[in-house]
């Protein structure tokens, strides 16, 4: 009796990537319901510093209280819903002002003033301002719309002991490059974890690491990825291989040997070098448009010494970013035609087929 062939994973469907009753289950289910990386703390190091981030749509005020606790408002005031703060980032005098009648927040949310409203019944205590779920991980601040969502460590698994040693929470930005491309989110993550198109698409990595050679861990619920050595010499990821800045400070020698690539669902993509530190930020603008955030952290002993370089690795990675947005635009290109059929994939895209089970369920 002849045994049955296991079927071979195929990509998704078409419609995965052009319904736009899709794009919007998809957006409430893993940007509304689940922790988001929205930036890092060191832009807000101070009470009153703030950032706006937007969220699908939804402008988000991250800030600090008085007393240094972090705080995420939906930017809309209680009183006729104006948005309050137009620029993307800055030093709040003490409060949150609404620009339209006076309606004022203190950093913590609650009302402070509300000009006019002289009524018996009218109570500031009902009125702050919508909070938005805020969290801390090794520097990286991430925000969650749930109603009552699931701590984040657990959302993380077993990642902040695995990356402990890089202390993320120390590096600081030496740049952020912000890139609008016109494909879907999901095809941006798709194309991160897998490098079979590596030799074709990009020989500087390539010439770099072998793309046959990850070492990828068994797939979490949340979070997927694993590490890729060096070859012909190369010490991290930059123009020729060479590094130019120390190891960060607490790395084992196994550790300085590898970059991690991981994807915490649904929005940052984690890049740990043995001297540095490089995240993506994903943020849907359309079925079909995506704009990410991608930033470069260095240890500040590093920054502080009078011959630092970044633009090595920078340059390098900024090549390697433009030559997999125009081919991922290319692939949404293609999957909009009608000749588009879902096609198989090998057995070394497993992560990504195991992303696909997840989107679909």
């Amino acid at each position: 009796m002849t045994t049955p062939a296991t079927p071979v994973p195929k990509t998704l469907s078409a419609r995965y990537f052009t319904d736009p009753e899709i794009y919007r289950r998809e957006v409430e289910e893993f940007y509304f319901r689940s922790w988001i990386c929205a930036g890092r703390a060191e832009q807000i190091a101070e009470p009153g510093q703030y950032f706006l981030r937007d969220v699908c749509g939804e402008s988000i005020i991250v800030t600090r209280d008085s007393k240094r606790i972090l705080r995420a408002f939906y930017n809309v005031c209680r009183h006729r819903g104006t948005r309050m703060i137009t620029v993307s980032d800055g030093n709040l005098p003490g409060r949150i002002q609404c620009p339209y009648h006076g309606w004022s927040y203190g950093l913590d949310g609650c009302l402070m003033g509300a000009p006019h409203m002289d009524e018996a019944n009218f109570c500031r205590q009902d009125y702050p301002l919508h909070a938005v779920h805020s969290d801390l991980w090794d520097g990286h601040i991430f925000i969650n719309f749930a109603e009552r969502p699931e701590p984040l460590f657990q959302q993380l698994g077993a990642l902040p002991q695995k990356f402990a040693n890089w202390g993320m929470q120390d590096l600081r930005l030496e740049r952020r490059i912000v890139y609008d491309v016109k494909a879907n989110w999901k095809l941006l993550i798709q194309n991160y974890n897998e490098c079979l198109h590596c030799p074709l698409l990009h020989p500087a990595l390539n010439r770099l690491t072998d793309y046959l050679g990850a070492d990828n861990e068994p797939s979490a619920p949340t979070y997927v990825g694993g590490a890729m050595g060096f070859r012909g010499g190369a010490q991290t990821m930059s123009v020729d291989g060479s590094k130019r800045r120390d190891f960060l400070p607490a790395l084992t020698e196994e550790e300085r040997k590898k970059v991690c690539y991981y994807t915490i669902y649904p929005n940052l993509l984690l890049s740990l070098h043995p001297d540095y530190m490089m995240t993506h930020t994903l943020w849907p603008k359309a079925i079909d448009r995506t704009v990410i955030s991608c930033e470069f952290h260095f240890h500040p002993s590093e920054m502080a010494k009078p011959d630092f370089h970044s633009d090595d690795a920078i340059e390098f990675w900024d090549l390697t970013n433009r030559e997999d947005w125009a081919i991922v635009e290319q692939s949404q290109a293609g999957i909009q035609s009608r000749a588009y059929t879902p096609g198989p994939y090998s057995s070394r895209e497993e992560l990504l087929h195991v992303f696909d089970q997840m989107i679909i369920k």
